[in-house]
This record gives structure tokens, C-alpha cells and sequence, in this order.
């Protein structure tokens, strides 16, 4: 069983974009309430003041004392004591830099590369109730009851999302040509990520979509229909109802598959003949 904090730190490293710690340290000058820290997307942060002879640390309190602006990686002190950092005083921050991606970003991710990866699929679970007869029910694919198998290919799908989301941060990436012959190929950021990408055979969608395939998941698996039957004698669709185990007693489930045509849908308003060569 896995967890979404495993998924984002296989994505992590799928994309590189591991983290670092930090720390950051200002003296005061009687001036500046507000910092900007060395690192965005700040997972957490421990603040600390330091003032005195012998120096002790006094460790700020988060919305008494000081407002942590986490994506932007900038710190304000609101605490009268501190704001601004006085002469004597130095302010220290340690904490850890979650990359380009916050988790919050990144559980997102993971959450639509569930719902693509398991769409049209569920977990069939056979149970006796309190009558003694047995029944069946579909229960929705979660990151817990996900197969063990399935765990990189969802982290696979989700690297690719966030891999597309750089590379429309990168398109509007243009060369740089300079008078004196300096060339700067900003563009390659951009062709590089698309190679890494890929296509259906190549790069991480290539390696998605062999793996899925062999396991006959994901988007382009194979599905099994029935074919549907109209009635001659009342020219409309056969009811369908979904195929049940041997000892399944519940009730017969109604299938309702799509019926294509609707954009060819009479939207005059003139009423049809009951029976044909009546009017017109």
C-alpha cells in the first residue's frame, strides 16, 4: 500500500526536483521588518531572534510574530519587538526548500494522474451480508488500494503532467542575439523538455505507455463491449444489463452506453408523422 507522499517523493525524483535545506541569517539595522529568504517554496521553517550579552535565542511564533510567505520565500516580522529587526539583533531562519514544486502542487498531480490512469476501472469486492447472501460492489481506485505494479506508472503519468507544465513555462523562452555575436539558445530548455517528454513510442510517455500496455491499464488499454441490439419490432435499443457472477442475488444493473448522434439532433421543433406519408 501506498501513500501520496511516496508518489510525490518518487515524482520528485523522477523530475529532479529533490529539495534543499537552508539557512538564512540578517543583523538588524533599525530599518527592515520584511526579508527575503534564499529559497521559494518553503515546506517549514524554524525562526529564531538572537539579542543579548551573552547572545540567547528566542525561537518566533508563525502569525504572532512573524508572517512566512512560503511560495514567495519572504518573511515579515509583525511582533512590535522585532519589526523593525533591531541594532544588536539578528534574525535567523532554517528550514527546507520543497524545489519548483510545492507538495500541495504536487498532490494535484497525483490526483489526475489517478483519475486518468484508472478511468473506466474499479475494484470488485465480494462480501455476505447480514442475511447470509452474497453480493458485489465496485469501489473507486485510491492512492491505498492502488496495485503495487501500478505505483511507478501513476508516478510516471503525474512526472509528465509536471513535465508539460515546465515546458509552457519554457515556450515563451526566445534566443538571445547580441550585436557583438554573443548567442544565448534560451530555446533549448524548451526542446529538450519535449524530448524528454516524448511521443507515444518515445521519452517518459513512450516508457508509460509500453509498461501500461503490458498490463493492459491506463487510457489506452483494451476494453470489451457488447454489441448492441435494436428491436424489429419496436426499432429501438435492447436494454443492456451488466453481466453478474454465479452467486451474485442483488438486483440486475442497467447499462446505459453512449449512443452517438446527438449533434445530428432535430432541433426545429416541427413534430414527426406517427405514421410515414401522413403529412408533407
Amino acid at each position: 500500500m501506498t501513500t501520496v507522499a511516496a508518489l510525490i517523493k518518487r515524482i520528485r525524483s523522477e523530475v529532479g526536483d529533490l529539495g534543499s535545506p537552508f539557512v538564512d541569517t540578517y543583523l538588524g539595522g533599525d530599518e527592515l521588518s520584511s526579508y527575503d529568504l534564499s529559497e521559494t517554496n518553503v515546506a517549514a521553517a524554524t525562526v529564531a531572534v538572537t539579542a543579548g550579552t551573552p547572545p540567547r535565542g528566542v525561537l518566533l511564533v508563525p502569525g504572532v510574530d512573524y508572517v512566512l510567505d512560503q511560495v514567495e520565500g519572504r518573511i515579515v516580522l509583525i511582533s512590535p519587538g522585532y519589526s523593525p529587526l533591531h541594532h544588536g539583533q539578528s534574525l535567523r531562519v532554517e528550514g527546507r526548500s520543497q524545489g519548483m514544486f510545492s507538495d500541495d502542487d504536487l498532490s494535484m498531480y497525483v490526483s489526475d494522474a489517478l483519475a486518468q490512469h484508472t478511468y473506466g476501472r474499479t475494484i470488485q469486492v465480494r462480501y455476505r451480508d447480514e442475511r447470509g447472501f452474497i453480493h458485489f460492489t465496485d469501489q473507486p481506485f485510491t492512492v491505498e488500494t492502488l496495485p503495487p505494479v501500478e505505483e511507478p506508472l501513476v508516478a510516471y503519468l503525474a512526472a509528465i503532467n509536471v513535465l508539460w507544465t515546465l515546458a509552457t513555462d519554457a515556450a515563451t523562452d526566445v534566443d538571445i542575439v547580441t550585436a557583438e555575436g554573443t548567442v544565448v539558445r534560451r530555446s533549448e530548455r524548451y526542446q529538450q523538455l519535449m524530448a524528454h517528454i516524448g511521443t507515444a513510442t518515445t521519452g517518459l510517455t513512450g516508457r508509460y505507455n509500453q509498461l501500461s500496455q503490458q498490463l493492459n491499464v491506463g487510457l489506452g488499454r483494451i476494453e470489451m463491449f457488447n454489441l448492441r441490439r435494436v428491436s424489429r419490432t419496436t426499432n429501438r435499443l435492447v436494454p443492456e444489463f451488466r453481466e453478474r457472477e454465479y452467486d451474485d442475488v442483488s438486483l440486475p444493473k442497467r447499462l446505459l452506453p453512449p449512443v452517438d448522434g446527438e449533434e445530428y439532433e432535430d432541433t426545429s421543433g416541427i413534430p414527426s408523422p406517427v405514421m410515414p406519408g401522413v403529412w408533407g
